[in-house]
């Protein structure tokens, strides 16, 4: 467990790092490479439990498995090349004057926070420590959506705490629930362990946990941007720095749909019933056919691929709620790929306007005669994301049709419809900003498109060949949540 206290405590020493250091110059390169450290540390745990199998620290505190593990990657992984791009891009925004060196330093230090709330989401073995980190992760991130400190995101701001503060307020007394049902069955010392919890599941009382999930599905939920509690997040997303969309989509959605699936596997234990699936299932695809009909009336590039990213979590969410090996291995490979390609797109829509020197879509055009690697860069992330093949996104998608097929043959109809409505959404923006007529005003920027590239060709192996270690990943968690081996 070495690997982990590394990693929480280099996250919280950078935070205060930052906060001391962050107005000095080079401090990009500084988030850069903790950044790095972090990612070869999640590495080196990996190994291990590939290695050694689950790992729990000797205390209960902390518990790595094949679930966790590999979304603990994912996660440096991505926090690492977003802050490959976030420093060229910061640094633009010091000299176009939207920031001041004072806020530059508060950005360093709440990224380096968000992340360390990230991390202790994905490692805690305490559903009640979960808990925590995910309100820190949303005092975090209303900082860093205030940034610019513009009455619209002043307003975003106070509009994502709110929201996101009642929501978590209903995992609050869902996680008090859990407590309730735990000390019922003896000893109140380990009640909120999740190891604890998922080994006496049988034990619990099923009436209890039920209530329970509910109102943990609507607090994590909250944070996941489902219907109807999802109106934060495209607000989050256009007014904060791209940066924070780009890890917000890539990583908060991602770590609350674990936190509700970790819930999940303790009630379908406890009850027998296929209850939470059920409310996954429809609160999921809810949200994936709202948020493809809410991708036409957009005139704001974060805000349209926000809403891609409430249909995508629409998605996964759905494909958990189905259960078994195929739509599980389905729901965590989409987990992966979306990360990826989201977090990809983002870096390309940040890149797209500064070069305009707007977000309006009206005002972004000819992408590919101003800075050719841009345009290519938001056409590809954007037929990536809209399921193409050969890329992950359709291989998963794919998979969550058939395992759809197999279930719930009726409501195929409703996935292919919101898949074909979200492409022409998606694409009839797109294509005038890519390919529209170069403005004459407009020149290139210096652009940091190796995160990019490294995503999209990453999205794109993973939609020919997964590897086998990843796949034999994906297959003992998909044993792990759904029970049944793949």
């Amino acid at each position: 467990m070495i690997a982990v206290y590394s990693l929480l405590l280099l996250s919280a020493a950078s935070i205060v790092f930052f906060a001391l250091s962050g107005h000095k110059e080079n401090m990009g390169k500084f988030n850069t490479r903790i950044n790095g450290v972090s990612l070869v540390i999640t590495i080196i745990l990996a190994m291990t439990v590939f290695n050694q199998g689950t790992l729990l620290s000797s205390g209960k505190a902390f518990l790595i498995d094949s679930f966790n593990v590999y979304l603990i990657v994912l996660t440096a992984f991505v926090g690492f090349t977003t802050s490959l791009f976030s420093e060229a891009y910061m640094a633009h925004e010091i000299e176009l004057g939207k920031l001041t060196q004072a806020r530059l330093k508060l950005y360093y230090s709440m990224y380096q926070g968000f992340m360390l709330a990230m991390y202790l989401v994905l490692t805690t073995n305490n559903m009640g420590i979960m808990w925590v980190a995910m309100e820190g992760a949303t005092l975090t991130t209303v900082l860093l959506v205030s940034l610019y400190r513009t009455p619209e995101s002043i307003e975003a701001a106070w509009k994502y705490f709110i929201l996101c503060g009642v929501g978590i307020a209903q995992a609050l007394f869902g996680t008090i629930l859990l407590y309730y049902a735990a000390s019922q069955i003896g000893g109140s010392d380990n009640a909120l362990l999740w190891s604890v919890l998922h080994e006496h599941a049988t034990e619990l009382n099923p009436d209890i946990l039920e209530i329970a999930f509910v109102f943990l599905l609507i607090g994590y939920g909250t944070k996941m941007g489902l219907v109807p509690l999802h109106n934060w997040l495209p607000d989050a997303h256009s007014e904060g720095p791209t940066p924070m969309s780009a890890v917000l989509s890539g990583l908060l959605l991602n770590d609350a749909l674990y936190a509700v699936i970790r819930n999940k596997m303790l009630i379908d234990g406890a009850t027998q019933t296929h209850i939470a699936g059920y409310l996954m299932m429809g609160f999921g695809l809810v949200s994936f056919l709202v948020a493809v009909l809410f991708l036409h009336r957009q005139k704001d590039i974060k805000r349209l691929f926000s809403y891609s990213s409430i249909e995508h979590i629409g998605l996964m969410t759905f494909a958990f709620g189905i259960g078994g090996s195929l739509a599980t291995f389905a729901g965590l490979l989409h987990m992966t790929v979306h990360s990826l390609v989201k977090s990809a797109i983002f870096v390309t829509v940040g890149h797209a306007s500064q070069i305009s020197g707007t977000q309006k879509m009206t005002g972004i055009r000819g992408l590919m005669k101003t800075q050719p690697k841009v345009g290519w860069g938001l056409l590809v992330g954007t037929l990536a994301i809209a399921g193409f093949p050969p890329f992950g996104v359709f291989t998963s998608e794919f998979l969550v049709f058939l395992a759809t097929m197999h279930e719930y043959p009726w409501l195929t109809p409703f996935l292919l419809l919101g898949i074909g409505i979200a492409f022409a959404g998606l694409f009839r923006h797109v294509q005038p900003m890519v390919y529209g007529a170069k403005p004459e005003d407009k020149t290139a920027i210096n652009a940091n498109l190796m995160p990019i590239m490294v995503h999209l060709g990453l999205a794109l192996w993973l939609g020919i060949a997964i590897p086998s270690f990843l796949s034999s990943w994906f297959s003992q968690a998909t044993l792990l949540i759904s029970g049944s081996a793949l």
